[in-house]
């Protein structure tokens, strides 16, 4: 009986590493990314992109900020810029601002490997989750 206790109790640690993992692999909603790029001259500001568990988007640019909608279906990607807040920014960091929200609307697709995201279109995104 004892042997049966502890075949069980390996495959239930068994399922819930093998769940665990596969969850990693999903779409990171209800999470914040920033996007693996340097920052701007005289700046320390990297984008970042909050991330709702319905797929609301809060981005947090160079200088700029703006709102949009993430749709995923399997490994397809849609993003709906929504408003985007100007801030009086410098010609340089606003163009690279619009420059990185019509990126992430030409996303067709994007992937997962542990915790970078990659949306891939003409231009490729890649974001590191932020962790706790």
């Amino acid at each position: 009986m004892a042997l049966v206790k502890q075949i069980v109790c390996a495959a239930a640690a068994v399922l819930l590493t093998a769940g665990a993992a596969h969850a990693d692999d999903g779409f990171p909603f209800g999470t914040e990314m920033t996007l693996e790029a340097l920052p701007q001259p005289g700046s320390k500001r990297v984008p970042n992109i909050e991330i709702g568990d319905n797929g609301e988007v809060i981005l947090e640019l160079w200088c700029k900020a703006a709102k949009g909608q993430f749709s995923i279906a399997g490994n397809t990607v849609i993003f709906v810029p929504g408003q985007v807040q100007d801030r009086s920014c410098p010609p340089a960091k606003a163009q690279a601002d619009d420059e990185l929200v019509a990126a992430l609307a030409e996303a067709a697709t994007w992937k997962r490997q542990g915790e970078i995201v990659t949306f891939i279109g003409p231009k490729q995104l890649r974001f590191r989750i932020n962790g706790n």
